[in-house]
């Protein structure tokens, strides 16, 4: 099953041990999901996790061995068509066109939210508790 994961989900697992965010980390490459990346989503990714103090106890080098294991557990997804505008934040389009592109059939978030009417599109947005449910179900 492919997944797109979205910025705030990995910052939180980051951050904490304890909470469910870490816990789908810890699964990435695990054969239960396959987590879909493009190129936009890969330097955001970057950006965010370089921030000065959000990240508080990690170095650059921690932070660039963190990238390259979760690049190395996903799947490389060009976009060649967007969706824009289609949710009010545009890098949570940028999200949303991947999962399209990647046929992924969800976003995994802390901010559904933000995702609004994408079911209609045939993807759901859930947070990472939701989606270790999913997983959990056989």
């Amino acid at each position: 099953m492919r997944v797109v994961i979205d910025t705030n989900v990995l910052v939180s697992a980051l951050r904490s041990r304890r909470g469910a965010s870490f816990r789908l980390v810890q699964k990435l490459g695990s054969p239960q999901f396959q987590p879909v990346i493009s190129p936009p989503l890969c330097l955001e990714y970057e950006d965010v996790f370089r921030r000065p103090g959000l990240l508080p106890g990690y170095t650059a080098q921690d932070i660039g061995d963190f990238l390259d294991y979760l690049l190395s557990e996903c799947i490389e997804c060009r976009i060649h068509f967007l969706w824009r505008p289609h949710l009010p934040d545009p890098k949570d389009d940028l999200v949303l066109e991947l999962a399209l592109a990647g046929s992924a059939p969800f976003i995994v978030t802390h901010n559904t939210r933000h995702f609004p009417g994408v079911e209609t599109l045939g993807i759901r947005a859930v947070t990472p508790d939701e989606f270790l449910g999913i997983l959990a179900t056989p």
